[in-house]
C-alpha cells in the first residue's frame, strides 16, 4: 500500500522527523489561503502515487499568494504524466503548499527490507535529488548502507556512521543523527516496507529536514494499523487492483498483453518467465492462492479478462490444495457470462484433473488445452501473434 506525500510527511511529523511547514489543498481559493498563512514563497506539489513530478510540471514555485492561486488553477485537474505514470498519467486533485526553503545541501536517505540478508538497509547518499536507481548504476560508492538487526534495533554508532558519511558536521550532524534514528523509528512502529526522503535538505540556515517523502507499507500488517489503512487513495490505484482486492486476489497490471492466472506465487512467476522466455509480454500478476473458491476463480477471470490490454489468457493451474474441478467451472461460469471471445489456453495438473478437463470438454466454449507449462506459453503466445 502507498500513500501520498502528505501523508507520510504527516507520519514523520508524529515520530519526530522535521519536515517544512505547509498544508494540502484541493481547490485554487484554499491554495491561496495556506501561502497567506505560510507568509513566504511556496511550492506547490501535485499529490499523486509517482516520482518524476517535477520533471512533467507537477511542482511549482509561487513567489506570491496570487500567483499560488494562478498556478493552483493550472495544476488541480491536470493530468500529470511522469516516467513511473505511463502515457496515460494520473489527474492531480490536491496539492501540497510548502514554505520554499533556501537550498544548501540536497541527500538521500532511505530505509528498506533485504530480504536476502534478513535485515533492514538503511541507505544513503550525498547525491540527493537524483533516482537512487540512478546513483546506483552511474556511482555505486556514493551510496552508504548500514544493516540492522531486527532484534536489536538501530544503535547510535550507526546512525552517526551515516550522518558522517553525507558530510555533516557540528550541529548539522546532530539533527542528522536524530533524524535517521527517528525515521528508523517511523519505518519499524508503522510495518514500513519503504521510508524514504529524497531529497533529505540541509538549508542555509543550518536546519535537516525532510523536503520529499515516500511510504509504502505491508499490506499483510494493514489490520494493525487502521489510521494508515484510512490514508489508502483508490483513485491512485488500478481499477482492476482495486477490484482484485475485494476478493483477496493477489492481482498486479503489467504491461504486456498475455494474461495470466495461477495458483501459487512461485508458478505465477514462473508462468510470466516462460511466457517472456517464449516471446510474450505478461499482462499480469495474478495468484488466486492455493484455497480458493469457485466464486474467487469467477471473479479472478473476470478481472483478467476485463484488462483491454490482454488479446489471449493463459490459465496454469497446478491442483494441491486447490481442486481442477472447482477451478474449471469457475472459468466456465465466468466464460459464459462474459461471453468473452480472447482465446483462453488452459493447462490443468493435480487433484481432479480429469475431472476438470472433462468440464472444459463439454463447456460448449473453445478452450484450447495444453499438457506442458513450455507447450501452454507457445500456444498462448501464438495465439497472440
Amino acid at each position: 500500500m502507498k500513500i501520498h506525500e502528505y501523508q507520510a510527511k504527516q507520519i514523520f511529523a508524529k515520530f519526530g522527523v522535521q519536515i517544512p511547514r505547509g498544508e494540502v489543498a484541493t481547490t485554487p481559493a484554499r491554495v491561496r489561503e495556506v501561502a497567506q498563512k505560510l507568509g513566504t514563497r511556496v511550492v506547490l506539489k501535485a499529490q499523486i502515487h509517482a516520482g518524476g513530478r517535477g520533471k512533467g510540471g507537477g511542482i511549482k514555485l509561487a513567489n506570491t499568494p496570487e500567483e499560488a492561486e494562478t498556478l493552483a488553477k493550472q495544476m488541480i485537474g491536470m493530468t500529470l504524466v511522469t516516467h513511473q505514470t505511463g502515457p496515460e498519467g494520473r489527474v492531480v486533485k490536491r496539492l501540497l503548499v510548502e514554505e520554499a526553503l533556501d537550498i544548501a545541501r540536497e541527500l538521500y536517505l532511505g530505509i528498506v527490507i533485504d530480504r536476502a540478508r534478513e535485515a533492514v538497509v538503511i541507505m544513503a547518499s550525498t547525491e540527493g535529488g537524483v533516482e537512487i536507481e540512478k546513483v546506483a548504476a552511474e556511482k555505486p560508492e556514493l551510496i552508504f548502507k548500514e544493516y540492522v538487526n531486527p532484534a536489536t534495533g538501530l544503535s547510535g554508532f550507526q546512525a552517526r556512521k551515516l550522518a558522517f558519511k553525507l558530510g555533516l558536521e557540528g550541529e548539522i550532524h546532530k539533527q542528522g543523527v536524530k533524524l535517521i534514528s527517528s525515521l528508523y523509528r517511523v519505518f519499524e512502529a508503522t510495518d514500513a516496507s519503504l521510508a524514504e526522503i529524497n531529497p533529505l535538505l540541509v538549508t542555509k540556515q543550518g536546519n535537516v529536514l525532510a523536503l520529499d517523502a515516500k511510504m509504502n507499507f505491508d499490506d499483510n500488517a494493514a489490520s494493525r494499523h487502521p489510521d494508515i489503512r484510512e490514508m489508502r487513495d483508490l483513485d491512485e490505484e488500478s481499477p482492476l487492483e482495486v477490484e482484485a482486492s475485494k476478493y483477496n486476489l493477489n492481482y498486479i497490471k503489467l504491461d504486456g498483453n498475455v494474461g495470466c492466472m495461477v495458483n501459487g506465487a512461485g508458478l505465477a512467476m514462473a508462468t510470466m518467465d516462460i511466457i517472456k522466455y517464449s516471446g510474450g509480454m505478461p499482462a499480469n500478476f495474478l495468484d488466486v492462492g492455493g484455497g480458493v473458491s469457485e466464486e474467487a476463480v469467477t471473479n479472478a477471470f473476470k478481472i483478467l479478462v476485463s484488462d483491454k490490454d490482454v488479446k489471449a489468457a493463459l490459465i496454469n493451474i497446478f491442483g494441491g490444495i486447490v481442486r481442477c474441478d472447482m477451478i474449471a467451472s469457475g472459468i466456465v461460469k465466468a466464460a459464459k457470462e462474459l461471453g468473452t471471445k480472447i482465446p483462453i489456453v488452459v493447462r490443468l495438473e493435480g487433484t481432479n484433473v480429469d475431472l476438470g478437463k472433462k468440464i472444459l470438454r463439454e463447456s460448449g466454449l473453445a478452450f484450447h488445452s495444453a499438457e506442458s507449462m513450455k507447450e501452454a506459453a507457445e500456444r498462448v503466445v501464438s495465439l497472440v501473434k
